[in-house]
Formats: C-alpha cells, structure tokens, sequence
C-alpha cells in the first residue's frame, strides 16, 4: 500500500557528494587520532606532559581536524539533500551520510596506525616521584589498544552502513516498480480525504499528516491510510480531492497521488 509520495531514486548528486565527504572525514579521522586522541592516549596510561614541549605538531594536527570536520560536516548535510525532502529521501540521505562518516574515519585512523607514539612503558604507569610503578587496569589495556580498536569499531559501523543501504535501495526500488506498475496499469479514480491527522513530526520545516482517503471500487468504496508531508500553507484538509490507482486484482496495491488543483504546490511522503 503506498501513501501521498514523490520520493525520486538516489540522485547523482548523492554519489558524487559522497567521494568528497569519505575523503574529508578520512581527514579528520587520520589528524583527530594523531592531534587528539594519541597525545590523550599517553597523558591517560604514563606520560602526563604529552601536551609539553613536543606539542607542536599536535597542535597543528587539532587545528587540520577541525577544518576537516568542518568541511566534512558541511558535505554531509548537502548529502541530506541530495536525495530530496522526501521522508524516505532524507531516511537515505541521513544512512548515506553516516556511511561516509563511519567509513572515513576507518580509512584515516587506519592510515594513522603506525604513527601512534608508544607509550614509555608498557604494561605499567611510570613511578611518580619515588612512588613504585603501578600496573595497567583493563581500561588502560583497552586504551593501549585504542590505535586499533577506532578503524576497526567504524570498520564495522562502515560495514552495518552499507548493508542498511543495500536493503533501503532494494526497498527502495521495489516499491518505486509497484508504484510505476500501478501508474501505467492501475485503475484511476477520484478519491477525497475524509480524515486528517497531524503527527507532531516536522521534516525540513514542513508538518507531517496521516490522511484517511475514501475511494470508489468495483465492489463498493474503500478507505486507505497514507502519509504526506506539506507546505504549512498547503496542508490538506477534510473534503480535499486525490488521485487514487489501485489494482482491483490485489486490494492492498494503492498508490495515492495529489491533484494538482488541489495542491498547487509539491507533496511529499
């Protein structure tokens, strides 16, 4: 069953915006991990003057990451958009995005791997003053393992990410075939909204609704549920006329459009 939708197929644009935003935070994955999280790293297990005369690169590492993150967080919300302001749209947009982010930071602190400084001593703190050493609880060992542990738990994510894509595009592209079968194959008619409920929910500053939509069939009328999201100045009310299609040989197949007269502007679902 399908609701009030324009929902497009993965734009270019997405794809393209893509390479750029994995590079950017491949960036910032690799200049975080070195600037941020090794001088961290060593103050937390023996070293607590990692920030002391040999801080200059860090430094300069910390004022790249935060240009990259910038520029990495600028591209991935033009990814949002990449898709439309569609509900499924921004779904994909946002899953992509997260992709690029799990998935540059694997490769930058991947690449960062053997240019994490060792600690002094392994395995035991460095005595303070003429106190004894004391030795690594687990946090410390899990610490000690950090260089690691970040590309391989964003590996994962990275990996989760794309097969939460493959399954979106399959959805995505099943239900785009149904909706194109049922505008070349399916029965028209005119139906009206005869409820309307609004969600609470806002995408992209535009109010979400549930309408309840009657239609006429062979065996008497129907009524079924869809979504949309529209201008506020365009929302839908009670008495207002849609386009149904339907296939009177599967009942659950509709697919229920605006009429332009209707609602002049663009719909949404």
């Amino acid at each position: 069953m399908f609701g009030l939708s324009d929902s497009p197929r993965p734009s270019r644009r997405l794809w393209l915006l893509g390479i750029p935003t994995t590079l950017a935070w491949a960036a910032a994955g690799w200049s975080g991990a070195l600037g941020l999280l090794d001088p961290f790293r060593l103050m937390s297990l023996n070293r607590v003057d990692a920030w002391g005369a040999d801080a200059g690169p860090a430094v300069s590492l910390v004022l790249f990451f935060s240009v990259a993150v910038t520029v990495a967080s600028s591209l991935g919300f033009a990814m949002l958009w990449g898709v439309g302001m569609s509900l499924s749209g921004l779904g994909l947009g946002f899953r992509a995005s997260s992709l690029t982010t799990s998935l540059g930071v694997a490769l930058g602190s991947g690449i960062a791997i053997p240019s994490w400084t060792r600690p002094e001593s392994v395995g035991r703190r460095l005595p303070f003053l003429d106190g004894k050493a004391e030795p690594w609880s687990d946090v410390d060992w899990v610490v000690y393992y950090e260089p690691y542990l970040v590309p391989a738990v964003s590996a994962v994510v990275a990996l989760v990410m794309i097969v939460v894509l493959l399954r979106a595009f399959l959805r995505e592209a099943e239900a785009d075939d149904r909706a194109e079968a049922l505008r070349h194959r399916g029965r028209q008619v005119s139906g009206q909204v005869v409820q309307v409920e609004f969600t609470n929910v806002w995408v992209m500053g535009n109010p979400r609704f549930v309408v309840h939509v009657r239609y006429p069939t062979e065996t008497g009328e129907r009524t079924v549920v869809a979504t949309m999201v529209t201008p506020l100045f365009q929302a839908p009310s009670r008495g207002s006329s849609v386009v149904v299609r339907y296939d009177p040989q599967d009942p659950e197949s509709v697919l229920v459009e605006p009429e332009r007269s209707a609602f002049p502007g663009p719909l949404f679902g």
